[in-house]
């Protein structure tokens, strides 16, 4: 039994040198969980080997979303990165649990090209999420993500939390609220560091089929 689906395969950047790594696996294991619940997957996020994960849906907008929110749960103490594909996958065993083919295959060179291309050094600008597909749509989609990860790389830690709260359709007050400052200094931050141009990039390739 085979179908196409968006792919995505997942790790934690450092993992080894964590200093508490069962605490590290319990936060992943619940960013996971949270992402499930927000974009209903084919194949649920779970972690498989060590600190890496994967999971496949339906279409490749909530794939992708998938990876944002994991990635804005778990930042800025815990990095990770991803590799998205889409493509034919096949099951081997009866109960569907071994899985190969080319979804798997784009979505494994993709992680390993992220990793390859990461920056060196603490100004280093860094994508973590990658695309592979073939298709015509593959590189511009590839190019969409880049951009998107280059822009989160200029956020501070509660321009993170408060686009993780956008994300999930909470208002600007109940988040300033959260954070103990005005409504007014989160609109200050929503535009100065374009987190509403963020959401609506996100709300875009959400979208996608």
């Amino acid at each position: 039994m085979s179908a196409t689906v968006a792919t995505l395969i997942g790790d934690v950047v450092a993992s080894r040198t964590a200093p508490d790594r069962k605490g590290l696996h319990t936060g992943l294991v619940a960013a996971l969980e949270r992402a499930n619940e927000a974009t209903g997957p084919v194949q649920p996020l779970r972690v498989t080997v060590g600190d890496e994960f994967q999971g496949a849906w339906q279409g490749r907008g909530e794939a992708i979303h998938a990876a944002l929110l994991v990635r804005l749960s778990l930042l800025p103490e815990v990095e990770t990165r991803y590799g998205l594909g889409h493509g034919e996958v096949s099951a081997l065993s009866a109960d569907g649990s071994v899985q190969d083919g080319p979804g798997w295959w784009l979505a494994r060179e993709a992680i390993t090209t992220a990793k390859a291309e990461e920056g060196t050094g603490p100004d280093a600008p860094v994508v973590r999420t990658r695309w592979r597909e073939e298709a015509p749509s593959g590189a511009a989609l590839d190019s969409a993500l880049r951009h998107r990860d280059l822009l989160l790389g200029a956020l501070d830690e509660r321009s993170l939390r408060l686009l993780l709260g956008l994300l999930e359709g909470r208002t600007q007050r109940s988040l300033a609220e959260d954070e103990g400052i005005s409504p007014t200094a989160v609109s200050r931050r929503v535009r100065h560091h374009a987190l509403d141009q963020i959401t609506t990039i996100a709300r875009d390739l959400r979208a996608l089929a």
